[in-house]
């Protein structure tokens, strides 16, 4: 997530307050990163451009920076580090892919000192933001890198066939050596844009088990929240249909893509900006007061993630949207929706696999966050298409069952000679139903009903009126245009006095019209 902690979890925090991870106070590692990534993007310019071969994905280069510089490196007042760069020139690729060139990368992770940003997760990780919003920089664990080098080829191949994807955008992966420590970063995009304020943001994985904001998170002057807190203030983010066609096709797409790659314990990071709220506070330039200016990274919004035109890459988004997604609550509140998959770097391993035998032993195994990945899948998309996103419905009749098994409402006298039964008082509905049974037993008993099959006469249809079974009765008068369908069994209609008393009072009806038709 776009965050890190707050009170020194990972590590030890001095009297100064500031953040420790892996004995390395959290500035000198921002310092080490800038540089870093300062020379070895700068030195890969000098190499030609050239097409992506399975080697490059393995490739590791390295290089030291003593404090005291060196021919190569410049002088730097932190302690002297080494830092490699993984796969240089396959990020290379995936950089060029969404329209960041060399300089703009530089730019915005050297030109300004990084902002840290607290950590709401359960994770130890640091996460600092580069000053123009487009960049988060996280530390990963040793097997999270590992995980994600050998991803590279495959997280390749996708890209190329589709880089509208709300999975992460992994722009680099470099370490830092120092002081005996591998500290393991990597550079991807920002999801929720620090210059929009975020009413709500929330960390989703469609399960319930302890899925509910702690205490010390909801303290928290903008708190994420979870699961169980999303169902207990929202009834759901409802789209155009348009819209929401698209972000569930991608969703869907993209968790094809992770249970292929055997990932799950992955979450859906969203951020939810109130628009009505927004002007009620007076509130135009943004979150932090800053005026809002885009991202400048291809496909780096919400908006272009799901449905992005593959337009030049110089497209900014300039409007107060930011590329968010518009919206709106079950009370017509507008909204704009901005959202990622994030924690990618998860498989389903061994030490995964015991976690969720020993967690399904105590609990409900298909309710905690830890499963197989194609289960994970379903239930993560389940959750999303369903209590999270919903679609506007338009207003269409739509008759329901009750309808469709009684006649159709027409102005003839007949029928509402009809109606004006069925609108009786309800103490008198015991009696009449009994009535009506009698007489419509001792009528189904007649030759007469019973020989009613694909018989036509002056325009009347009957077809199968077997009413002593209850089933299948289907008549139409043409001239009236009456049409019953009765595929009510004899127990449903059993449990159902209303129908009972519509099928009974049909069968005298066609008996009824069946004798004056005969006389005539």
């Amino acid at each position: 997530m776009s965050s890190a902690t707050e009170n020194g979890v990972g590590g030890s925090s001095n009297n100064s307050r500031e953040k420790t991870y892996k004995k390395t106070t959290s500035s000198t590692l921002k310092g080490a990163i800038q540089l870093g990534i300062g020379y070895t993007v700068g030195n890969l310019t000098s190499k030609p451009d050239r097409d992506v071969l399975m080697q490059d994905f393995y490739v590791v280069e390295s290089v030291f920076l003593p404090s005291e510089g060196s021919n190569l490196t410049p002088a730097h007042h932190y302690p002297d580090f080494r830092f490699k760069t993984y796969a240089p020139l396959a990020f290379r690729y995936f950089r060029e892919l969404f329209g960041i060139k060399p300089d703009d990368y530089l730019y915005s992770i050297c030109k300004e000192p990084l902002i840290e940003l607290s950590n709401p997760g359960a994770s130890s990780s640091l996460f600092f933001l580069t000053s123009d919003d487009e960049f988060i920089i996280k530390t990963v664990q040793h097997k999270e890198a590992e995980f994600l080098q050998k991803l590279l080829p495959g997280y390749y191949m996708n890209l190329n066939q589709n880089p509208r994807t709300l999975l992460p955008k992994f722009y680099g992966l470099y370490c830092v050596q120092s002081g005996g420590m591998n500290i393991r970063v990597v550079v991807m995009n920002n999801v929720l844009p620090r210059s929009l304020k975020m009413h709500y943001k929330y960390d989703l994985k469609g399960s319930t088990y302890k899925r509910r904001a702690s205490r010390k998170e909801r303290e928290k002057s903008c708190p994420t929240y979870k699961d169980l807190d999303f169902q207990d203030m929202h009834e759901g983010l409802y789209f155009d249909t348009e819209t929401y066609n698209a972000l569930i096709k991608t969703l869907q797409r993209d968790c094809r893509v992770l249970e292929s790659f055997k990932i799950m314990d992955y979450s859906l990071l969203l951020g939810v900006h109130v628009l009505d709220q927004n002007h009620r506070d007076g509130n135009v330039s943004g979150g932090d007061g800053k005026r809002p200016v885009g991202q400048r990274v291809l496909y780096s919004t919400a908006m272009e993630s799901i449905q992005g035109d593959g337009k030049a890459a110089e497209a900014i988004t300039t409007d107060d949207t930011m590329g968010g997604i518009p919206a709106r609550t079950n009370r017509g509140e507008k909204l704009l929706i901005f959202l990622g998959i994030i924690d990618i770097l998860q498989s389903y391993r061994f030490i995964k696999k015991l976690e969720h035998s020993w967690k399904a032993l105590v609990y409900d195994g298909d309710t905690v966050s830890v499963h197989r990945p194609g289960f994970y899948a379903n239930r993560f998309l389940k959750f999303m298409s369903t209590r999270v996103f919903r679609k506007i419905q338009t207003n269409r009749y739509s008759p329901s069952k009750r309808t469709r098994n009684s006649i159709v409402p027409l102005k003839s006298s007949s029928q509402e000679l009809l109606s004006s039964q069925k609108e009786d008082k309800v103490d008198e509905r015991p009696d009449r139903l009994s009535g009506a049974r009698s007489l419509a037993n001792s009528l189904c008993s007649t030759k007469k009903l019973q020989m009613l099959c694909n018989c036509k006469i002056n325009s009347v249809v009957f077809l199968c009126c077997r009413c002593d079974i209850g089933s299948c009765s289907t008549f139409t008068l043409e001239d009236s245009a009456i049409c019953l369908t009765s595929e009510q069994s004899t127990m449903d209609m059993d449990r159902d006095d209303g129908s009972v008393l519509d099928v009974y009072l049909v069968s005298v009806y066609v008996y009824l019209l069946w004798t004056h038709l005969s006389d005539l």
